[in-house]
């Protein structure tokens, strides 16, 4: 989906997995002081949107999703994933219930296969599944806004600000209007979200990527709830506390042109860029007050205290600990 608010004076294109959207306005560091301000909006309409209506909805997707949903109260919002049988991130979907119908958003052109999933799973259950994407555009508001929600949208309310669905033919209208503040790019959306230590489906995870390693235990993964696909592994590696890869943040040295992307080989740095790889790079940014920083997952037994180099300039990266060896 390609936003209509890619035509407003200034507006970069990002690219990768947020394609269709603004990756900026012409001013990085400016817009996220912004969003960490409690000011603006971001632009996250190339998001995937899939509803669930039908009186059996909650208690359908609770055998179906990692958290607990059954008894979710409307405009409650949460996050869910769905694994494979061995317990991998297969989706991860942020969802709130409105009283009729459960309204969830994923990443880019994810939506199909996640439908695909859901659908294959209806049985005999009393719902009703559709994608939206075309007709609603995600937008979020940061923590700290005063903006009203128009009318029409539904909102999903999160200790970092609120999302809203909002009908697509109403995206232009709703920055037109100015009440929600200046448009902010997704790069601002991403320095926040690498400062809070939130994983991200796609780029903090690959296809063997299970809960524990990037810190969805709790957030997205209920551990006293019934059985769901994928639950033995998730119980196991629980009561043995030894997942195989852990999530690390890096403060990276910040005398470097370039910094480290998604992709990019993590080792000791002891070793040098000859070492044996350790992890990965899963998200960096460019952050207004900490400099450049980043999400890595590495092996489990990489001491906390190690010193790490990242990518093949040999970048220096001194890690924080996000999930425990």
């Amino acid at each position: 989906m390609k936003s209509p608010l890619l035509s407003l004076p200034g507006a970069v294109p990002a690219e990768g997995p947020d394609e269709g959207v603004a990756a900026h306005y012409g001013d990085l560091f400016r817009e996220q002081r912004a969003l960490a301000d409690g000011a603006g909006f971001v632009d996250l309409s190339h998001r995937g949107v899939v509803t669930v209506s039908g009186e059996d909805r909650l208690s359908w997707l609770h055998l179906l999703l990692t958290q607990h949903v059954s008894e979710l109260p409307p405009f409650r919002a949460t996050e869910a994933l769905i694994l494979s049988a061995h317990g991998h991130i297969e989706h991860a979907v942020s969802l709130v219930d409105d009283g009729e119908t459960v309204w969830m958003h994923t990443e880019p052109g994810r939506q199909g296969d996640l439908l695909a999933y859901l659908e294959s799973m209806k049985f005999f259950y009393r719902v009703e599944l559709r994608d939206r994407t075309e007709e609603y555009a995600v937008v979020h508001l940061p923590a700290g806004s005063i903006a009203p929600a128009p009318e029409g949208a539904v909102v999903r309310e999160t200790a970092h600000g609120r999302d809203l669905f909002l009908p697509r033919g109403g995206l232009e209208a709703f920055a037109e209007r100015g009440t929600a503040g200046p448009p902010l790019g997704v790069l601002a959306h991403e320095a926040l979200r690498v400062e809070a230590r939130r994983p991200r489906l796609g780029m903090e995870t690959d296809h063997r990527t299970i809960p524990h390693e990037v810190g969805w235990i709790g957030s997205a993964v209920h551990l006293q709830k019934g059985c769901y696909r994928g639950q033995e592994t998730v119980a196991r590696v629980h009561n043995l506390g030894k997942p195989p890869r852990r999530l690390v943040f890096l403060h990276l040295d910040g005398s470097e042109v370039r910094i480290p992307v998604h992709g990019d080989p993590v080792r000791l740095a002891a070793d040098g860029v000859e070492g044996r790889q350790l992890g990965f790079i899963t998200t960096s940014a460019r952050h207004h007050e900490l400099g450049p920083v980043a999400l890595a997952l590495v092996k489990r037994n990489v001491p906390a205290e190690a010193e790490l180099i990242a990518g093949e300039d040999a970048t220096a990266a001194a890690q924080e600990v996000v999930v425990a060896p």
